[in-house]
Order: structure tokens, then sequence, then C-alpha cells
């Protein structure tokens, strides 16, 4: 089980929320999509198996990185590929450069492309062998802040609201 998170946008409750839905949830892995902001926030993610994506609003990467490092997270810069279990191959980012996004859906070399930023949940199937996956978020405002768990065995995505 995948877990998966993007534009947490320092809201503390919520992150932490998340992370315990991850753990519940045994998940192996989890993905933060970028947009997490604070250096500060990445320590809630302690204790889980867990990669961040650079998001348009991360500021000091630096930092970041540093404070990744700390809790044995691994920072993954603005795209990334990611094998699973050496049967799936992710393509991974924020999604803010459309068309570095457009690309990689379009190459048909991923299995899944998982992608933030938009704070919409999404769940599309692309041409015979791509599933686009945005867990959501939006921790900011009174919409709803959605997290997602990708099962890849099963090929099923379940989206949670955690506000």
């Amino acid at each position: 089980m995948i877990g998966l998170i993007s534009d947490t946008h320092d809201n503390v409750p919520n992150i932490i929320k998340a992370v315990e839905i991850f753990k519940e949830k045994k998940c192996d892995l989890v993905i933060h999509l970028g947009d997490i902001v604070s250096p500060q926030s990445v320590k809630y993610f302690e204790g889980l198996n867990v990669k961040f994506i650079k998001g348009n609003n991360d500021g000091d990467v630096n930092f970041l990185k540093s404070k990744i490092g700390e809790i044995e997270g691994e920072w993954l810069g603005a795209i990334s590929e990611l094998n699973v279990d050496d049967k799936k191959l992710l393509g991974v980012m924020h999604g803010e450069n459309e068309e570095a996004l457009k690309e990689m859906i379009e190459s048909e070399k991923f299995d899944y492309v998982l992608v933030g930023h938009t704070h919409k949940k999404r769940d599309e199937k692309i041409g015979e062998k791509t599933r686009v996956v945005n867990p959501g978020g939006h921790f900011l405002g009174d919409e709803e802040h959605t997290i997602a768990l990708l099962d890849i065995e099963e090929d099923k995505v379940e989206f949670i609201d955690i506000k």
C-alpha cells in the first residue's frame, strides 16, 4: 500500500491525521507530492518510509533536505521515477509544469503518474497503460482535504477526506 499526500501547506493538524491513517493502513511507502512548504512540517512524517517531491511553494530546498534526512526520508527533487517491487513504474512530480506532466503521461512509459498541485482528486486511466492519480490535498480552506491510498497489487485507489 502506498500513501499519497500533497499540498499540505503546513496544516499540522491534518498532517498528523494523515500520518496516523498511513500508519494504521500499514503503508509500505508514503509519497508527499510537493508543497509541504515549511521544513518544520517534515518531522510529523517520522516513522514512515517517506519520499518528498519539490512543490512550487517549497522554499529553502537545502533546509528541507536536511529535515528530510533527519527523519530518514528521501528527497526526490522536482521529477522522479520510482520502481515499486520491480512491478510498476511510477512517474512522480508536483504537476505545476503542465508540459512536463503531459509528456510524462503521454510517454506511456509509466504504470502510474502521481501528481499534486491542483488540490483536486484525480484518478484517470489515460491510454492503454497509464493511470494518473492526484490525492487532492487542498489542506487550506473549507473544501475537502484528501489523501489517497494506492494499492498497486489490486490497482485500486481510495480517497480519504481527513478534514
